[in-house]
């Protein structure tokens, strides 16, 4: 895959600027606060269709002006696209000129991988860090993967206002199973998905990491879910339906869903220094680039 063309208008500190890509290595250097991340987040914006660094996504729009746009053309071995972002009072994205009804649409026509100083907190920080990984990295491949989390999600939702119903109003509880039944069928789409990924990552990661490392660490990588199967997490939710009631959400399931690692057979997150957290990461943004082109063959 090969981005030929960037074009930006009123985006971050740029009026206006067209960005011509050659098809190997493209290195942009400067001083600081001139744009270059701009520029990474342009590509971001019309590949995942948010940022990586704001979730207020007006702070785009260049200061004083009233909207903004990218434009980015591409190229894949077996066609040419165009991708158009435009933000203004609502986020219009467009793939070849026909405007997207829903983000999955987007996914997987511009394929990336992203490196950041930031990327460090995926590792050290809270199970939602690592979980968004997961679901970038799927949802790219398998825009199918992104709807059946959204409805998972969503029922989720759905579910916990009923669980406070139930504390609050009075609710009949026999009713919780309709959601039941709903975030069962998604969670088991979203599991599979998920452990398939996650197993294609740990085939490739040690030798990944061996090679970075020079041979001097063993790195291992573990799926920590509370879903086994249909059954099982049936039982699971009714198991904690009094503990959900009292709580007013769900404890159970694969919003919780978590991975560790380990560097020679210690967790990263609590004992590895700050070389090994970084060098672990950069590990496994490097899986994620090879899972990816064992997909697309790109």
């Amino acid at each position: 895959m090969f981005i030929s063309e960037i074009k930006l208008q009123n985006f971050r500190n740029y009026k206006e600027q067209s960005i011509k890509l050659n098809k190997k290595i493209n290195v942009f250097f400067g001083d600081n606060a001139q744009g270059k991340t701009n520029i990474l987040e342009s590509i971001f914006l019309c590949s995942i269709g948010k940022s990586f660094r704001t979730n207020k996504e007006k702070e785009i729009i260049k200061i004083g002006e009233n909207f903004s746009k990218v434009l980015i053309n591409y190229e894949k071995k077996d066609r040419i696209g165009k991708i158009e972002y435009e933000l203004c009072e609502k986020k219009n994205i467009k793939v070849n000129g026909v405007k997207i009804k829903k983000l999955s649409e987007l996914l997987g026509n511009i394929n990336i991988v992203i490196f950041t100083p930031d990327d460090i907190n995926i590792l050290k920080g809270g199970p939602s860090g690592r979980r968004r990984f997961l679901d970038m990295m799927i949802g790219q491949l398998k825009p199918a993967y992104v709807y059946n989390l959204n409805m998972y999600l969503k029922y989720l939702e759905q579910r916990n206002t009923y669980l406070k119903q139930i504390k609050l109003e009075n609710k009949p509880r026999d009713l919780l199973e309709i959601w039941n039944e709903k975030i069962i069928e998604y969670a088991d789409k979203v599991y599979r998905y998920r452990y398939e990924y996650m197993e294609r990552i740990k085939e490739k990661i040690n030798e990944v990491h061996s090679s970075i490392t020079d041979e001097s660490e063993k790195i291992e990588i573990e799926y920590i879910s509370d879903y086994v199967n249909k059954k099982d997490f049936k039982n699971k939710l009714h198991n904690s339906e009094k503990n959900d009631i009292n709580r007013g959400f769900t404890t159970k399931g694969i919003h919780k869903d978590d991975f560790a690692v380990k560097i020679n057979d210690k967790l990263i997150n609590i004992y590895g220094s700050q070389g090994q957290n970084r060098t672990a990461i950069l590990s496994l943004k490097m899986c994620e680039l090879q899972v990816i082109y064992d997909e697309i063959g790109e």
